[in-house]
């Protein structure tokens, strides 16, 4: 029997949306040692794990320089801050992205400003950017969504045409590559997450920016601990933006599995997508200049919400990334947008779902995941 045509398994299973349980165990024996060893030097605050852990960030994603921080909103922010950004400023972004790509924004004292998406990657449409650019734009924050880096040569030439700084938000795409080229190496900053649902997840919070810039590298290693250096000298008014050096001890363990992780993330998706081909849901569009880390695998559905019912009630793990755009948000309400302004992004928020896709799945979890799936489809 064909996959199209198995039915739904009779005995339920449990498919979490993700297990950092099982990822923990099979690396338990790597990571007490490190932590142990943070322990034992006391050096917990700015420690040399944090500066190994920095360089072999800064190699794995061929940038110049990489500054841990403690969240991967902290690294927007603090890029923000480093690179001048505040009142009076525009930073042009999507609507369809976590909080904090906004959020950073709005805190620096900085306005947002939305572009729609393309609808087939989710990641901002560079058509649209050059129509949003005002006398007051001082830099492009596109967001490489899902795990899928945003088209950055026509974004890199608007940003070059317009003298503005390109800020990547790839909080959810370490190790993902756009035509040869590492997420957060292109533009003036990137910053990641180490949020620990991420690819690379902490034991906490976490972030960290990378440049090919020295100078502005020095600039957000003082931005990050309070605009200070040398001590007690405060050039800026920075902010306490350091990683912890538990954290980054951690996080150099796992970065050691990354490729592997993310190859597997890549092998799970291409059954599902196989398994949900004939199936009337959308899989992932990937670029074909683009790698994906399938940070999340997200379908589309016009029944989204009836099929998220259908998907918890058979103990399948299922998250809506996200469920209402930015520009709907009543925090931005004084921006002045309304519903309607952003149609790709609205429609991506009513329809959008995102599966189990971690690498300790086993192809028999997929299967049933696809198989609830074409039973719902099939009614």
């Amino acid at each position: 029997m064909s996959h199209a045509e198995s039915p739904t398994p009779r005995l339920a299973m449990q498919v979490p949306l993700l297990d950092l349980k099982s990822q923990y165990a099979n690396l338990r024996a790597e990571i007490l040692p490190a932590i142990e060893r943070v322990l034992e030097g006391q050096q917990l605050i700015n420690g040399p794990e944090v500066r190994e852990f920095e360089a072999a960030i800064a190699k794995y994603t061929e940038s110049s320089a990489a500054i841990g921080v403690a969240s991967g909103t902290d690294a927007l922010v603090c890029a923000l801050m480093a690179l001048d950004i505040g009142a009076g400023d525009e930073v042009i972004t999507s609507p369809y992205t976590f909080f904090a790509t906004a959020g950073s924004i709005w805190r620096v004292g900085a306005k947002p400003v939305f572009v729609d998406i393309d609808p087939a990657t989710f990641n901002i449409d560079p058509a649209l950017i050059a129509a949003a650019i005002t006398p007051q734009t001082k830099a492009l924050m596109p967001v490489h969504l899902f795990g899928q880096m945003a088209d950055m040569d026509p974004i890199m030439a608007i940003a070059q045409e317009h003298k503005l700084h390109v800020i990547e938000d790839a909080a959810q795409a370490i190790g993902c590559t756009y035509k040869g080229r590492q997420a957060g190496s292109i533009g003036t900053v990137g910053c990641f997450s180490f949020f620990p649902s991420k690819n690379l997840g902490g034991a906490g919070d976490g972030g960290l920016m990378t440049t090919q810039d020295a100078k502005l590298a020095e600039r957000l290693l003082m931005f990050r601990n309070h605009g200070m250096n040398p001590k007690y000298y405060h050039a800026y008014v920075g902010g306490n933006f350091r990683l912890d050096t538990i954290q980054a001890a951690y996080l150099h363990v796992k970065l050691h599995h990354l490729d592997a992780w993310s190859a597997k993330r890549r092998t799970n998706a291409k059954l599902y997508d196989q398994l949900l081909a004939e199936v009337d849901v959308t899989t992932p569009v990937i670029a074909p200049h683009n790698v994906s880390i399938y940070n999340q695998y997200v379908i589309r559905s016009s029944r989204r919400d009836e099929l998220k019912s259908h998907l918890t009630e058979r103990t399948i793990g299922n998250e809506i990334y996200y469920p209402v755009c930015l520009h709907e948000q009543a925090c931005f309400k004084p921006l002045g947008y309304k519903r309607g302004d952003f149609p790709h992004s609205e429609q991506a928020a009513d329809q959008t779902l995102a599966l189990p896709v971690y690498p300790e799945l086993s192809e028999q979890q997929i299967t049933y995941v696809a198989d609830a799936i074409r039973e719902f489809c099939g009614r």
